[in-house]
C-alpha cells in the first residue's frame, strides 16, 4: 500500500495527501498513512466521522470523489479545513474493496493550482482506489486484512539518488558560510544545525538535535515559529517572522518547506546594541507536546459543528486524546444534582456504571472538581490515592485531569481525561486544558439546550400520533413514523385509520408545510378534525372539503397535503380524494403495482371554497394500498416520479406475508441514513 500511495502523490504532483482506512468497528475513517506533512499537525485528524463536514468523509459518505478548487468553496463548505488550509485545491475519493467503502484519500495543492482537476490527477486518483481496493479486497480474502494502525505511517519524498561525497562536503560548506542554516523534519525535530545558527540561538548543537525548536527554547515558545512550521508543513508555502531572543538580539527566521521537512534560515538583524548591555539567554526547558493555538483553533472550529451531546463526545475523543497522547475519556452532565456519563472513551461501561449517577455532594473528583474546587490534576496514581484512597485504578492509567465545564458560574458538566503514564501537567499545559474545557462547556450546554427542545418537540409531535391501529376486520394495517435526522425542528407528517361502524374504515395521511412545533400543533388540530369527520362516515371528498374550511377559519398561514381513502369492506369499493398529496401505491392481488392517478386538489388552507373529487375503485382481496409522505421518496437530484416508481418496485417485489415486515421493507435505508424531512408511511391490506 505505501509503494501505491507513493506512486499517487508522484503522479498526482500533490504537495501532500491523507490515507483514510474505515473503522471496521464504527463508521469512523482513521488516519492510515500521510506523505508530505506530518502526525504533529495532523493529530487532531486522526479519526473522522462519516458524517463530518470534511472531503474525506464526504467522498466516504456519497461514495464519489470530491474536489475544491477554490478558497471560497472551502471555506463555505469545510470551514474547519479552511482554518488549517485557507487557499488549498483539495481531492478526496473513496477507496472500493468491491461494493463496500474501505477508506478514502486525501490529496492537497498548493495555492497555484487551477481551479479545475487536471485529467492526469483525475486518472491517478482513479487508478490508486481502484488499486487500494483491490489490494484491501485479496488480503482481506487471504485472511489478513489491512486495519487502520494506533499512529499513520508517515512516508517521505524519496531520493532520486545519494550524493557523492563531493556533493556532500559542498552541500556541508555551503551552509556553513550562510548567517544561520537548520534543518527540520516534518516532525519539527532539528536534524542540522550550523554552528552560526548555533551561536545565533545562543544553545550548543548536540543540545538543539532532536528537539523542537519552540520547545528546546523558551523565548521561541511564545513566538510565531510553531504555528509557521505547521502552515509550511500543510501548506508548502515559504514563511517568515522576526524574533526577539533577548533585549538586544533580534532575529529573522525563514521557513522553506517540502516533502521531506523545512529548512531554516536564520540571520541577525541589523540593529545597535545599547551600550552598557550585555546578552542575555533564557535557559532551554523541558519539552511538551502541547499545540495552544492549533488545537483550539480546531476544536473551536470541530465543536462549532456539533448538534447533539453524542456529537460533542465524539468530537472531543477523536481531537483531545491524540493531542495530548491521553488513553481515556469520560465526559457528564450535571443534571438535577447529579453527574450523568454521556460520553466515553477507552473505558467500559460496567466500570462507568459504578461512577453514574453520584450526587455533586459526593467526596469524589468529578464532583469536588464542578462544585468550586477547580480543576484537578493528578500526576500519579500514587498522588491520586494520597487524596482518595479508595481510588479505584483502570487498566494501567497513571494520571488525571478533571475539569470542571461552567457556564457563568452555572455548572453544565465534568470532562475526565486519563493517561496509562505519570504526567507533570505543567503550568502552560494546565492553561491549556482549561482554556479546552471552557470550549468544550459552550458546546456541552448547547447540545444539552437541543436535545432538551428537541425532546419536547418530539414528544409533542408523537402525542398527536395514533398509539395504534384500531384493530377491523377485514383489514390488516401498519404504520412507521421516522422523525428527520437533521436539526432540532419537526414536522407536521401524520396518519391514521379510523372505524366507521363496523364495515367502513377511512385511511389518512397528511403533511403540514413546514418543520417547527407550529406545524406539529396543527398537525394535532387536523387530523383531530379529519378524524371527526371521517369517524361519522364521511366521504373523502366530503371529509377534504370541511377540513379545509376548518383550516382556513383556523388561519394559521401554513398549508397541509392530505390524502384520504374510504374503505368499505361489504361492497368492496374504496373511495380515494387527495388534497395536493402524493399518489397512493396499489399492489394488486397478482403483484402488479402502480401508482394511481388521482384528480389533482388543492392544499389545505389555500383557499376557503376548494373543491375535492373522490374517484371509486374496487376492494378484491390481497389489495395492498400504501400511503407516504414526501420524506420517503423525495431525495437531491431525484426526480420525484422515478422516486415514486422505485417505490412501486420494492413494494412489488417484497414478500406480503407480513404488514410489519412489508412496511419495513419499504422504509428500508431511509430508516439508516440522515434524513433532512420526516417520513411516515401508513399501509393497509384487505384480506378475506
Amino acid at each position: 500500500m505505501a509503494s501505491l500511495f507513493r506512486h499517487l502523490v508522484t503522479d498526482s504532483d500533490a504537495s501532500s495527501a491523507m490515507l483514510f482506512l474505515l473503522s471496521p468497528k464504527e463508521p469512523v475513517l482513521q488516519l492510515s498513512m500521510l506523505y508530505g506533512t506530518s502526525w504533529t499537525v495532523l493529530s487532531s485528524w486522526a479519526r473522522i466521522h462519516v458524517e463530518e463536514a470534511v472531503p474525506a468523509a464526504e467522498a466516504t459518505r456519497e461514495r464519489r470523489m470530491v474536489w475544491v478548487g477554490d478558497s471560497e468553496e472551502l471555506a463555505l463548505h469545510y470551514p474547519r479545513l479552511a482554518l488549517m488550509v485557507p487557499e488549498h485545491a483539495v481531492a478526496a475519493a473513496p477507496i472500493f474493496s468491491g461494493a463496500a467503502v474501505q477508506g478514502a484519500a486525501c490529496l492537497l495543492w498548493p495555492p497555484s493550482h487551477p481551479r479545475r482537476l487536471r485529467p492526469e490527477e483525475a486518472a491517478a486518483i482513479e487508478t490508486f482506489c481502484r488499486r487500494a481496493g483491490l489490494l484491501l479486497q485479496r488480503s482481506t480474502r487471504r485472511g489478513h486484512p489491512l486495519l487502520p494502525g494506533k499512529r499513520p505511517m508517515a512516508l517521505t519524498a524519496e531520493r532520486s539518488r545519494t550524493p557523492d561525497q563531493a556533493e556532500a562536503l559542498a552541500a556541508h560548506d555551503y551552509a556553513m558560510r550562510l548567517p544561520g542554516a537548520m534543518s527540520l523534519d516534518l516532525e519539527g525535530r532539528i536534524t542540522f544545525v550550523s554552528n552560526a545558527a548555533s551561536d545565533l540561538l545562543g544553545v550548543g548543537a548536540a543540545d538543539l538535535l532532536g528537539a523542537r525548536p519552540w520547545e528546546r527554547l523558551r523565548w521561541l515558545g511564545g513566538s510565531d515559529f510553531e504555528d509557521l512550521f505547521r502552515a509550511t508543513v500543510i501548506g508548502h508555502q515559504p514563511a517568515q517572522f522576526n524574533v526577539t531572543r533577548a533585549p538586544d538580539v533580534y532575529l529573522s527566521i525563514e521557513l522553506y518547506p517540502d516533502a521531506s521537512g523545512v529548512s531554516v534560515h536564520m540571520a541577525a538583524l541589523p540593529r545597535t546594541t545599547p551600550a552598557g548591555q550585555h546578552q542575555h539567554v533564557l535557559p532551554f526547558v523541558e519539552a511538551t507536546e502541547i499545540k495552544p493555538f492549533h488545537l483550539l483553533m480546531h476544536l473551536a472550529a470541530s465543536l462549532t459543528e456539533t448538534v447533539r451531546v453524542s456529537d460533542v463526545a465524539e468530537t472531543i475523543a477523536n481531537q483531545f486524546l491524540p493531542a495530548f497522547d491521553a488513553t481515556g475519556l469520560v465526559l457528564m452532565t450535571a443534571s438535577e444534582g447529579r453527574l450523568r456519563v454521556v460520553g466515553h472513551r477507552g473505558y467500559d461501561t460496567a466500570f462507568l456504571s459504578l461512577f453514574d449517577g453520584h450526587s455533586l455532594a459526593s467526596d469524589n473528583p468529578p464532583a469536588k472538581a464542578l462544585t468550586g474546587h477547580g480543576p484537578l490534576f493528578f500526576t500519579s496514581f500514587d498522588e491520586f490515592q494520597q487524596t482518595y484512597p479508595e481510588a479505584v485504578q483502570y487498566g494501567t492509567r497513571n494520571a488525571w485531569a478533571f475539569l470542571p465545564l461552567i457556564i457563568r458560574g452555572r455548572p453544565v458538566g465534568i470532562l475526565v481525561l486519563s493517561f496509562d503514564r505519570p504526567r507533570r501537567f505543567p503550568p502552560t499545559e494546565r492553561n491549556l486544558l482549561v482554556s479546552v474545557a471552557g470550549l468544550v462547556a459552550q458546546a456541552l450546554d448547547r447540545a444539552c439546550l437541543h436535545e432538551a427542545r428537541d425532546d419536547l418537540a418530539r414528544t409533542l409531535q408523537t402525542g398527536l400520533l395514533p398509539q395504534r391501529l384500531p384493530a377491523v376486520p377485514g383489514l390488516r394495517a401498519a404504520a412507521r413514523y421516522l422523525p428527520a435526522a437533521h436539526g432540532m425542528d419537526v414536522g407536521g407528517d401524520f396518519y391514521d385509520l379510523i372505524r366507521c361502524g363496523t364495515a367502513i374504515a377511512t385511511a389518512v395521511i397528511g403533511d403540514v408545510q413546514g418543520h417547527n412545533v407550529r406545524a406539529a400543533a396543527l398537525m394535532g388540530q387536523l387530523r383531530t378534525a379529519v378524524h371527526t369527520h371521517a369517524a361519522v362516515g364521511m366521504r373523502p371528498d366530503d371529509l377534504l372539503t370541511r377540513t379545509n374550511q376548518v383550516m382556513c377559519d383556523l388561519d394559521p398561514g401554513l398549508f397541509a397535503s392530505c390524502l384520504c381513502i374510504q374503505l368499505d369492506l361489504v361492497r368492496r369499493r374504496a373511495l380515494l380524494a387527495t388534497a395536493g398529496h402524493l399518489p397512493p401505491l396499489l399492489r394488486h392481488p397478482d403483484g402488479r403495482t402502480e401508482a394511481l392517478a388521482l384528480p389533482p386538489g388543492l392544499l389545505l388552507g389555500i383557499v376557503a371554497d376548494a373543491h375535492y373529487v373522490a374517484v371509486d375503485i374496487p376492494l378484491s382481496s390481497g389489495l395492498t394500498l400504501a400511503l407516504y409522505t414526501d420524506g420517503l421518496v423525495e431525495a437531491p437530484g431525484i426526480d420525484i416520479d422515478d422516486a415514486i416508481g422505485a417505490l412501486a418496485g420494492r413494494l412489488a417485489h417484497a414478500p406480503n406475508d407480513d404488514i410489519e415486515s412489508l412496511t419495513e421493507t419499504l422504509v428500508g435505508d431511509a430508516s439508516l441514513n440522515p434524513r433532512t424531512d420526516d417520513i411516515a408511511i401508513l399501509l393497509v391490506h384487505v384480506t378475506n
